[in-house]
């Protein structure tokens, strides 16, 4: 993790999250870390409602999930988020999924995140309103 994160997600790892053996599935870690976006953003001083209302958005355009230990029925789970790098029409966020229990790092996902305009839907440049939010979050303030 960055220097700079923020707790985004608080949840629990319940039986009908797990497969057969009794491990969280693909589909609900990729389900939290998800849920975890709107909480960052808004978080670091972003109201999606009002992107939204100007026909401004996100995509993202490629995860990269990393599994690094087992999370079982039961678990108590934190995210913790970060934004590493800020370009021209996109940016790169990363998200640690924590095992509350031992603070063991169970899981990471990586995005590639473009702005989008609702409208054309098509990449744009990096919002000023992110922008500023992002680079002041990132220099810690």
């Amino acid at each position: 993790m960055t220097e700079f994160s923020i707790e985004s997600y608080y949840g629990t790892v319940h039986p009908w999250h797990c497969d057969a053996m009794g491990h969280l599935t693909t589909r609900h870690y990729v389900a939290m870390f998800d849920d975890a976006h709107p909480h960052f953003f808004t978080a670091i001083g972003i109201n999606p409602e009002e992107l939204l209302a100007q026909d401004k958005g996100f995509a993202d355009v490629k995860s990269t999930l990393e599994y690094r230990s087992e999370v079982s029925s039961g678990a108590l789970v934190l995210i913790r988020s970060s934004i590493l790098k800020l370009g021209g029409k996109s940016f790169v966020h990363r998200h640690e999924m924590i095992n509350r229990k031992n603070g063991e790092l169970v899981a990471t996902m990586e995005n590639i995140t473009v702005c989008f305009d609702l409208a054309t839907r098509q990449a744009v440049e990096v919002f000023p309103e992110f922008r500023q939010a992002a680079e002041r979050f990132m220099k810690g303030g």
